[in-house]
């Protein structure tokens, strides 16, 4: 097992996966977690990046999704449709439990980092999950309409209308009076090393970006930052982050990833299949290492890992 204190800034999917195969081999590790996915629905706070990452490393998510737990049932969903209530957002019956948990917890007056480590606890894994923040941070999208321009929750966004419409901007709802939590300024200051995950860089990085004091604190730690580009060949894996990239007017490549964190990044990980980009990356000031990043593929996750730490 590693001993070194390892820090992932985390959204969702991408990141479990590559959480999963640093669980296996750190004894310190730390995921920093996106919450401007957070909302609330039915008068339940769901907090997705995080409930992914805990149901992806306690072997519980669906594999056919890669969100929510396996085994799921949509009975709860399927009387509130009869019913005439919001449904466009599918939260299984089980997956019910963790949002009523969290929701209680915070009534009565626990912050969102101690419901977290609870739910982390009662699932018996042996990392620390840490919300960016204890505070209401929310990512809003404009999405251009026939009526004109439309600001929209993300989830509106990327659940109801299917990441499927033009976005003409992006901006974090309650970033500039949030405030780190004390556990995350001092994993940030700690850590031995500090890995962007394969995320989303506009809606699952930029909103822990957009706390204040946490691009400070990367930046001081650049040599110690290494990122993952979730860009491959010129496209995401999954998700609209190459749509957005596109549309927010940044290049759609390994190279526009390392420009959005050139102030804070030493080095970047890109996929063999853009092998022939490393020299821009690091013409811009970062180190490039070039290796496998699909990690749906046999033996990946656990080589880019010992990349990763090496």
């Amino acid at each position: 097992m590693n001993a070194e204190r390892i820090v992932v800034l985390s959204g969702g999917v991408g990141a479990a996966r590559l959480l999963r195969g640093f669980h296996r081999r750190s004894d310190n590790l730390t995921a920093i977690v996106n919450v401007g996915d957070d909302m609330v629905l039915h008068g339940l706070h769901i907090s997705a990046d995080i409930d992914t990452i805990i149901y992806t490393l306690s072997d519980a998510v669906s594999a056919e999704r890669g969100w929510g737990l396996d085994g799921e049932t949509w009975n709860a969903m399927e009387m509130l449709g009869q019913l005439g209530g919001e449904n466009w957002f599918n939260l299984g019956d089980k997956d019910l439990a963790t949002h009523m948990f969290r929701t209680q917890r915070l009534s009565e007056g626990a912050s969102l980092t101690d419901a977290t480590r609870e739910l982390v606890d009662a699932w018996g894994l042996d990392l620390a999950v840490l919300p960016v923040t204890n505070d209401a941070l929310r990512t809003m999208v404009t999405i251009d309409e026939p009526d004109g321009p439309t600001e929209v929750s993300f989830q509106h966004y990327f659940v109801a209308l299917q990441h499927g419409v033009p976005v003409s901007g992006i901006r974090f709802a309650g970033a500039d009076t949030a405030s780190l939590s004390p556990e995350v300024r001092q994993a940030v200051v700690n850590a031995d090393r500090i890995i962007i995950a394969p995320s989303n860089p506009l809606v699952s990085i930029d909103p822990l970006l957009a706390v204040p004091g946490m691009r400070d604190l990367l930046v001081e730690r650049r040599d110690q930052v290494v990122a993952v580009s979730p860009i491959v060949g010129g496209t995401a894996l999954k998700g609209p982050a190459a749509r957005l990239m596109t549309e927010r007017g940044l290049e759609c490549s390994a190279v526009g990833v390392a420009r959005h964190y050139v102030d804070l990044c030493g080095t970047l990980v890109i996929d063999t299949v853009d092998a022939s980009l490393a020299p821009e990356v690091e013409a811009l000031g970062i180190q490039c290492v070039v290796t496998d990043t699909i990690m749906a593929e046999p033996g990946v996750l656990d080589a880019l890992c010992t990349t990763l730490l090496g």
